[in-house]
């Protein structure tokens, strides 16, 4: 998985952005959701060409559109384009983990070890993705620093027990210093590693088809092979498997631990909520959520969640917040189009209740919006304005309401 969305940018700059600046109108926040989505699917053309979309509304999104650009275009080995956007990061935000950290990579990609150094010393402080470790040791033996490498090596097959990568640079180490045994023995674990990693993708495989001819005591023998409390892919991959098939309670406990593995990944967190909602269980699905949004502002798949779950939770305030978001990210969803619909109208009912029509007035139109052919929004405006005296207003409401009623007469 790309080593962006396991971590994603710093929270507090995240945040900086968006007081810099208020969004530019939905062309922002539909470019801003799409860049996302490209991103995690890996399409980085897509990617960088929605972001840099973004950035011509509002160039001032250094860690929300400027810094996934760069990503974008690292992935796309456009290391010197890439270079010149995380440059104009730096200057806004400054020396954050995660700038540092390509930065490292790209020196890396570019043979400037003692640069990468610098730049890998720096991000492994608060290290903003599980491979730092590997990528500083790794810059460590090609400066010919051997005990460096070697204590950053270690640290990551610490910190990543089934990244190969690691256990095998190790084990070129050991080769260069005339370690044979160790280093036998390292590329020994990397073979296991390797084959490790195969029979785990034979026991997706025979898990999924295992759950599909029926829950059974033989078909969960099987699944429970593939929980690793060390693994937090592993234990999402089971969890999932077993959401699929309607387990959602079996699916808890290797998604609890996933998601404590992995803090900063959406995806986990996004997992243990949505199974959570999925058992109705909303207030222990909140937590996730409010802790993911934080580092994720801009991800439609958590604001439309974390608005479903408040909705459930009897918050409309809170939840039109969210929904509205989510629907500015994708306008597209029509289960969130749906819900933001009953949360804005459910608004306009508890302002009408208290007297604010002009508030009122505000949710309906939106309604009125989001559902061209649905009649209540209107019918409510009608009442409103009839009420407050303002007949121009109501008829027009009247003639569109006809005009939906009955179509026929356009």
């Amino acid at each position: 998985m790309l080593a962006f969305f396991l971590a994603g940018p710093d929270a507090s700059q995240a945040q900086t952005d968006s007081a810099i600046k208020a969004p530019a109108g939905e062309g922002l926040e539909v470019h801003l959701g799409k860049g996302y989505e490209a991103l995690k699917q890996e399409r980085y053309s897509d990617a960088a060409q929605e972001f840099r979309i973004t950035l011509k509304i509002d160039p001032t999104l250094a860690m929300r559109a400027r810094f996934p650009l760069a990503v974008a275009l690292f992935e796309e080995h456009k290391r010197a384009e890439a270079r010149r956007e995380l440059e104009t990061v730096r200057r806004a935000v400054g020396e954050q983990p995660s700038v540092c950290y390509y930065f490292g990579r790209l020196d890396l990609d570019e043979q400037k070890y003692k640069s990468a150094l610098a730049q890998l010393n720096k991000a492994i402080v608060n290290p903003p993705f599980p491979d730092t470790a590997f990528f500083l040791g790794f810059a460590y033996l090609k400066d010919g620093n051997d005990q460096d490498a070697e204590k950053w090596l270690a640290e990551a097959v610490k910190r990543n027990p089934e990244d190969s990568r690691a256990q095998y640079q190790l084990a070129v180490l050991y080769r260069k210093e005339g370690r044979e045994g160790e280093a036998q023995q390292a590329f020994s674990r990397t073979k296991e590693q390797r084959e490790r990693s195969d029979k785990l993708s034979q026991l997706k495989w025979d898990c999924g088809k295992a759950l599909d001819r029926g829950v059974s005591d033989d078909a969960i023998a099987v699944c429970e092979q593939l929980y690793n409390p060390e693994d937090a892919e592993m234990l999402a991959t089971l969890g999932i498997l077993y959401g699929q098939h309607g387990e959602l309670e079996r699916a808890l406990k290797p998604l609890l631990r996933a998601a404590e593995l992995a803090p900063q990944s959406p995806q986990m967190q996004y997992n243990l909520a949505y199974t959570y909602f999925q058992l109705g269980r909303f207030t222990e699905a909140r937590g996730p959520l409010a802790g993911a949004l934080e580092r994720w502002p801009d991800l439609f798949s958590l604001n439309a969640l974390y608005g479903a779950v408040l909705w459930r939770l009897g918050e409309a305030q809170p939840a039109y917040q969210f929904l509205k978001r989510a629907h500015q990210l994708n306008s597209d969803d029509s289960a969130t189009a749906d819900l933001l619909y009953s949360a804005t109208l459910e608004l306009a009912s508890k302002a009408d209740e208290g007297g604010s029509d002009s508030e009122a007035l505000t949710y309906l139109k939106e309604a009125a919006i989001l559902k061209p052919a649905e009649l209540d929004a209107h019918k409510r405006m009608i009442q409103i304005y009839t009420r407050t005296g303002h007949a121009d207003q109501a008829k027009a409401e009247q003639q569109k309401l006809a005009q939906l009623t009955n179509p026929s007469n356009n």
